[in-house]
């Protein structure tokens, strides 16, 4: 265990699922295998044990197809326990950050390494790179809204799933504009909201309501006038991030 490092700032139940994992995939790969890094809510204090992703990052030298298949029985194990393994490359990361900017953000700023080079933290995101991907994830989500609308019409449970669905994709890129802004990243969905209204004068309150409709919460607004007023401050987001200077 003395190869893993930073174990003792972790949720015991994350400890308990990495540590065997780390090091049984430590012993399979060997030199090939040059960092694995914790990222996402098991990181925080947002993690529910059983119900959460453990979400690790294996930075490899080469990923082959051997090196897949020997790989498999492992992390289906791993799965089991709440292990979401994302392989990749030294060269694939460091030739990616002008595509995945936001991912690679989203990871930088919530990560534990536990083994091997620090690769994430060498990394450099440039702002431009995260502004393009806000606005080509925000007029996709947009696109996507209109074309599941006009396949299922106002049927209100898949409205309902729509709306949430969209929400979760856009939080990641509602803390992308904060950032682009140079403020202070919250953590909770809520106060991103809020901070997003105050720095955007976008309409918080309906964003708000959605999310308490992935909370399980009754909202009684009629879905009709709710699915309109979130297609327009989607609308107005994509002339806000279309618009914005760096």
């Amino acid at each position: 265990m003395d190869i893993l490092v930073n174990l003792e700032k972790l949720n015991s139940h994350v400890r308990k699922v990495l540590v065997p994992f780390s090091q049984a995939m430590i012993a399979l790969h060997g030199d090939n295998l040059k960092s694995i890094s914790l990222y996402g809510s098991a990181v925080g204090e947002d993690f529910i044990p059983k119900k959460s992703n453990v979400n690790l990052l294996l930075v490899m030298e080469r990923i082959d197809p051997p090196d897949l298949k020997k790989s498999l029985k492992l992390i289906n194990q791993g799965r089991k326990k709440g292990i979401v393994p994302l392989l990749l490359t030294v060269e694939h990361i460091k030739s990616s950050t002008d595509t995945f900017p936001i991912e690679f953000l989203e990871m930088k700023e919530s990560y534990s390494l536990i083994y091997g080079k620090d690769i994430l933290g060498e990394l450099e995101v440039k702002g431009r790179n995260v502004r393009l991907q806000c606005e080509q994830q925000l007029k996709g989500g947009l696109i996507r809204l209109y074309q599941v609308y006009l396949e299922i019409g106002m049927k209100e449970k898949r409205i309902r799933s729509l709306l949430v669905n969209s929400l979760t994709s856009l939080i990641p890129i509602f803390r992308s504009l904060l950032r682009l802004k140079g403020k202070a990243l919250p953590v909770k969905k809520r106060d991103i909201i809020s901070d997003l209204e105050r720095e955007f004068t976008v309409n918080g309150a309906l964003f708000l309501k959605v999310l308490e409709m992935k909370e399980g919460k009754k909202v009684k607004d009629n879905l009709e006038k709710l699915f309109g007023d979130y297609l327009e401050e989607v609308e107005k987001l994509c002339i806000i991030c279309d618009r914005m200077e760096l």
